[in-house]
């Protein structure tokens, strides 16, 4: 569960960001079957993005992190 509160912060969603972009990067890359990588560094892109953190329904937390004011 802290796992998922920690990539609800501001330092996760910018992590999983990197990660979009380094996936996407070493799809371009290295091309041919590796083009799949951007497809998949996609997701972690936009959930980072968007503020989205799509495991935490499995552990019964929002998909979107509470808003602080």
């Amino acid at each position: 569960m802290e796992q998922v509160r920690f990539m609800q912060t501001s330092v996760g969603r910018s992590i999983r960001a990197v990660l979009g972009v380094a996936l996407i990067a070493a799809g371009v890359v290295l091309g041919g079957g590796w083009l799949a990588l951007v497809v998949i560094g996609l997701v972690p892109l936009i959930a980072g993005s968007a503020g989205l953190c799509f495991v935490a329904p499995l552990f019964h937390a929002p998909i979107r992190g509470a808003h602080r004011s």
